[in-house]
């Protein structure tokens, strides 16, 4: 009996440990993230947490927000969508538990001058484009599309600032680009949106590691409570997120207004619909040889997207 009970209270006390909260919590934010700006700025995880440290890392795309997931850099990654399932895929046992945004933000760009029209006569062609991100996978969908693959146009991996300059200086043909980046080279160049497809834009999503979602699912829904305390003002304040962006990013007002004029800040709750359009990618994933040998990508979307943390923070509709 006394070893029955000493073996009780041993897991109760290893339940009691593995419930303790995180002395700090560290989180992404980004520019195509203007929730998570919104987040940093009022300091509303701060006032949720005030016995945890909060640190706060820039990111400048999804391949960088997921690197820093997976060395531990932070806790809490904003990424494309299908960038976390090439990152799961490929070995990154990681959840994404909510929606921070769903956004028009990545299109194929070309110069003003440019005599391109169609993503057909991109053959042959440089493209500039970030590995692992969304604006680096749409660029794949719209080359399969019009015909072509990935062998068919040189691809350059630049980080997307990069991506932009190398467009505007003459280097590449076309840009894989994200906003704000993409709607400052707009308006600042005069810059066209080669192809656009609202469809082969992924949703983005916040992720975290699997073990991080087992030892501190408090933490996780103190952090989205959070995150729905800065989506809900965001929603309200429109001129103001502009003016905060515009701040955060050091680019022009009317740059974070068209920025903002292509994001949907309105559903922030993952859910079937996102399942099958994450689904629905997986097949390029797979020809383009994106993933390891014999991943079943549709199962890596299912085993990936977990909507229970955010169901339990959002409000009803």
């Amino acid at each position: 009996m006394a070893t029955a009970c000493a073996v009780a209270l041993s897991l109760q006390g290893a339940a009691h440990a593995a419930e303790k909260s995180p002395s700090e919590v560290r989180l992404d934010y980004a520019y195509y993230s203007p929730v998570s700006l919104a987040l940093k700025h009022f300091g509303w995880l701060e006032k949720a947490l005030p016995d945890a440290k909060v640190t706060w890392v820039l990111s400048q795309g999804s391949n960088r927000s997921l690197e820093y997931l997976n060395s531990g850099s932070v806790d809490f990654a904003s990424s494309a969508s299908l960038s976390a399932v090439l990152a799961r895929a490929n070995g990154s046992p990681i959840k994404s538990v909510y929606v921070y945004s769903r956004a028009e933000w990545t299109a194929l760009v070309v110069r003003k001058d440019s005599t391109l029209q169609s993503v057909a006569e991109l053959k042959g062609k440089k493209i500039a484009a970030t590995k692992g991100t969304d604006p680096y996978l749409f660029t794949l969908r719209a080359l399969q599309k019009a015909g072509l693959k990935k062998d068919d146009v040189e691809l350059l991996h630049l980080q997307h600032p990069d991506g932009r300059t190398a467009l505007e200086k003459g280097d590449v043909d076309a840009w894989a680009g994200l906003d704000p980046h993409m709607a400052a080279s707009e308006i600042q160049s005069g810059a066209r949106l080669l192809y656009r497809n609202k469809d082969y834009n992924s949703y983005g999503v916040l992720s975290v590691t699997e073990t991080y979602a087992k030892e501190h699912p408090q933490a996780i829904k103190t952090v989205l409570t959070a995150y729905e305390k800065a989506r809900e003002w965001a929603v309200k304040n429109p001129d103001e997120l502009a003016r905060l962006l515009a701040t955060e990013s050091g680019l022009p007002l009317d740059v974070a207004k068209l920025q903002l004029s292509r994001t949907d800040l309105s559903n922030p709750q993952l859910s079937a619909k996102d399942v099958d359009a994450s689904k629905s990618a997986a097949p390029i994933l797979v020809s383009e040889d994106l993933v390891r040998k014999g991943v079943n990508v549709e199962q890596v979307i299912d085993q990936l997207i977990t909507p229970d943390f955010s169901k339990a923070v959002i409000a009803a509709p």
